[in-house]
């Protein structure tokens, strides 16, 4: 299967709003769409959680503003907490969704390895021979 974007109607169901902007949201889902695609290419079926995050990010709170006051009323968000971006979270979820990053192991040993010793063996060696201490038999 390929990646499907999601739609503005399942953006405004994710953020809770009642009515959205279709054409805003359209334009935020597909920049989004595009900035995950820098991190991964072809996007996983499972990239909509990120895409919306992303979107909704910049839907909510388009110029970034960490501090307003409207009359009485005083709001403050975390720094970061709007625009169009993908945080390292994001980056790394998307990683992971596509089957990337994580620990692996490489052998770097042949497959037609010998695991005989490779040493030369003494030419006085025969069966019963007398122990040497550090030397082995």
């Amino acid at each position: 299967m390929t990646f499907e974007p999601p739609t503005a109607e399942q953006l405004g169901l994710y953020l809770g709003l009642g009515e959205i902007d279709g054409e805003r949201a359209d334009l935020l889902i597909r920049q989004a769409v595009a900035l995950a695609e820098s991190a991964v290419k072809p996007l996983p079926d499972q990239a909509t959680a990120v895409v919306l995050s992303v979107a909704g990010r910049a839907y909510v709170n388009p110029q970034q503003v960490t501090y307003e006051t409207i009359g009485p009323q005083s709001v403050q968000r975390p720094a970061g907490s709007g625009g169009l971006y993908l945080t390292k979270a994001d980056k790394a979820a998307l990683k992971s969704l596509a089957g990337r990053g994580g620990a692996f192991t490489v052998d770097p040993t042949p497959a037609e390895a010998d695991p005989s010793p490779t040493w030369p063996m003494a030419d006085d060696f025969y069966p019963g021979a007398p122990y040497e201490p550090g030397w082995g038999y």
